[in-house]
């Protein structure tokens, strides 16, 4: 009870005393006074120790406190007035996903040189202050997820420097002022009360930034209306406007809107009418075989352009049905392929090729081309080697089959490379059960993956009903894709992978991680080239069809900062630029906003942070610029299972430490 006394008697003379320098000392005292108002029971601070550089959360830099950081440690009340005046050196304050309520206080403006401020996933209340406009030097501005409440002040645009600015799901009101911060590259007004046009300024953020108000213009499909009152559509791109010699435009008469109504319907029903028959005569043809003459010039079927990993392999969740088999289309072209030449006097090897060739035990499972040709199909999607689909056979059996495009070399050395692929057998590795070989027609027949892959599972839908990947799972992945990688370099000095990424990387039931595509990056022609996805490859890469061991060490570890940020790699998907993931890392260690980096889902979990600054700096390694500075794959694997061992025994500790942020890492990346 004493020393508590005297801890606040001691704040409040450091408070009280304008002539007072403030020093860690002070800093002590002002932490301590948090932790009595708001800390609870999680706050596990030693006060017997004099330096609070020690404690958990906290940095010093110059004998003052210059980084705290307190996420999801269980904050709950008011914080008071006269904490922060004293923390003066804090240039990060990382308060977010706690219970945190009322206004912020008014000394936060005394945190002069405060650059990361993060506040998100509280409850504190009332309009956002002015105090805040007076922080200049604020790069990344995090209120989301609270109840602040009024209009969005002009005075953000005091803040030149900001780069991050996320006030969604809150109740803010009123217009969106036009905010002219040219650095600002992260903004989200979100699911809020706000309402009015989008300032043109910002109208270059995504349509997800401004969602769940009443707001209006691009990026928003809702139009705005004009000064008259009538909802208005700015002219798009070649599109004219006719108006009359007043001004005004041309207004329909009544028999023009009436002749378009009743032809709207005839065209509706002559629609339904054909789709009927279609329906009939698919029907009608669905018991007997395909026409092998009418499916071999059947064009390839693309992918709609929503799917969220363009080149999902044949294990992506969910596929689109085509009307019959797609697989039994492109089985039954080779099979015509294969009678063709064998009628045209081909060889006994064109001729032979009518069969899948098996690998291993593969056979003993009872099917052959034709049960491809009546199973039932999706496709899966399109990859850098081909199109891929899942198939059902009549006996229930599952299949993944790739139709491979652009396979250039002879048949000879095809089938030489792809026996090597088959005899790979490792249980971090998809299988490859069988393959077709004719002149015109590849084809090859692996395991099914059910969860599909890693890209679809980090990018793909996160709305209700998503399985969220935490770091167990993560981890888990990470170290299964390794397995599988390392096996392949374990066959050879001169056997790599050449394809690594996200969406090659499959998912069993059990979210167990699987290789896929091995092997066929020496299967390919040039034309391929420039499907590679930019992102993963090394930069000493010139040729894909020549990738060495080094570089699928540098696209594992792109695969790495994947898995630990949840942001894809440069033009890793058809929807999104990605980012440069090395040097976006990079930046926010420099940055001093380095617990950023890690992915949200990955934040809510506790005890892991020493983990997952291992893993960052594995990745950052293996994803160096030169080849000779990455490590080789027996040492990644070994160094993701031994953080993985530490991993579990935190995870078992009785008492573990509550911190589950990743605190210093700047010092521990350098």
């Amino acid at each position: 009870m004493e020393t508590q006394m005297l801890q606040m008697v001691f704040l409040l003379l450091v408070v009280l005393l304008p002539g007072a320098k403030p020093d860690l000392g002070s800093d002590r005292a002002a932490l301590l006074a948090l932790r009595k108002a708001v800390g609870g029971r999680t706050l596990l601070w030693n006060a017997t120790q004099i330096s609070p550089c020690l404690w958990a959360g906290v940095k010093c830099e110059n004998n003052r406190v210059t980084v705290l950081r307190l996420p999801g440690v269980a904050l709950s009340g008011k914080i008071p007035t006269g904490i922060f005046g004293n923390l003066t050196g804090l240039r990060t304050l990382s308060l977010r996903l706690n219970a945190l309520t009322g206004p912020l206080p008014s000394d936060l403006v005394s945190c002069t040189a405060l650059r990361n401020l993060y506040l998100q996933g509280n409850l504190f209340s009332g309009e956002i202050p002015e105090i805040l406009f007076s922080l200049h030097d604020l790069v990344r501005l995090n209120l989301a997820s609270n109840n602040f409440s009024g209009e969005i002040s002009e005075s953000f645009n005091n803040l030149t420097r900001l780069r991050t600015l996320y006030l969604e799901n809150n109740k803010l009101s009123g217009s969106i002022p036009a905010l002219k911060l040219t650095n600002l590259d992260q903004f989200n007004v979100s699911h809020n009360l706000l309402n009015g046009s989008i300032p043109a300024k910002l109208q270059t953020f995504s349509s997800s930034s401004f969602l769940g108000n009443s707001l209006c213009g691009r990026p928003l499909d809702l139009l705005c209306p004009d000064d008259s009152g009538n909802a208005a559509k700015p002219p798009e791109e070649g599109e004219i406007n006719i108006n009359n010699n007043g001004g005004h435009k041309k207004k329909l008469s009544g028999g023009a809107i009436a002749g378009i109504v009743i032809g709207s319907v005839l065209a509706f029903i002559l629609i339904l009418v054909i789709f009927i028959v279609l329906c009939r005569k698919k029907s009608n043809q669905k018991t007997r075989a395909v026409d092998i003459a009418t499916v071999k010039h059947h064009p390839e079927v693309d992918i709609p352009g929503d799917k969220p990993a363009p080149e999902a392999e044949h294990g992506g969740g969910g596929g689109y049905s085509n009307g019959y088999s797609v697989a039994a289309a492109a089985a039954a072209a080779m099979v015509g392929n294969g009678k063709s030449e064998a009628s045209n006097g081909g060889s006994a090897a064109g001729a032979g090729a009518k069969k899948l060739v098996f690998f291993g035990n593969a056979g003993a499972r009872g099917f052959d081309l034709e049960d491809l040709l009546r199973a039932s199909a999706e496709v899966l999607g399109k990859g850098t080697f081909g199109t891929a689909y899942k198939a059902v056979l009549e006996a229930g059996t599952v299949v993944a089959v790739k139709r491979l495009k652009d396979v250039t070399i002879s048949d000879k050395e095809f089938k030489e490379k792809i026996e090597v692929v088959g005899a790979m057998d490792h249980e971090n590795l998809v299988p490859l059960r069988a393959y077709y070989y004719s002149r015109d027609e590849k084809l090859l027949v692996y395991d099914y993956m059910p969860m599909g892959s890693l890209s679809a599972l980090l990018h793909g839908n996160k709305g209700a009903g998503r399985t969220p990947l935490n770091w167990d799972m993560r981890s888990a992945i990470a170290l299964g894709a390794a397995r599988g990688l390392d096996y392949l370099h374990s066959q050879g000095p001169n056997i790599s992978h050449g394809n690594i990424k996200s969406s090659n990387i499959l998912l069993t039931k059990s979210y167990d991680a699987r290789v896929s595509d091995f092997g066929l990056a020496h299967l390919v022609g040039p034309s391929s080239t420039p499907n590679r996805v930019a992102g993963y490859r090394a930069p000493e890469v010139t040729d894909p069809r020549k990738v060495s061991q080094k570089a699928d060490v540098y696209s594992f570890g792109i695969l790495l900062l994947e898995l630990l940020t949840g942001k894809p790699p440069t033009h890793a998907l058809l929807n999104e630029e990605g980012v440069d993931l090395p040097r976006w890392v990079q930046s926010i260690v420099k940055e001093e906003w380095t617990s950023e980096v890690f992915d949200l889902e990955l934040l809510r979990y506790q005890n892991v942070e020493e983990e997952m600054v291992q893993l960052l700096q594995l990745a950052i390694d293996c994803a160096a610029q030169y080849p000779d500075k990455r490590p080789s794959m027996p040492e990644v694997t070994r160094r993701i299972e031994e953080l993985r061992r530490s991993s579990i025994r935190e995870y078992h500790d009785p008492q573990p430490d509550i911190s589950n942020d990743a605190d210093d890492i700047s010092s521990r990346l350098s």
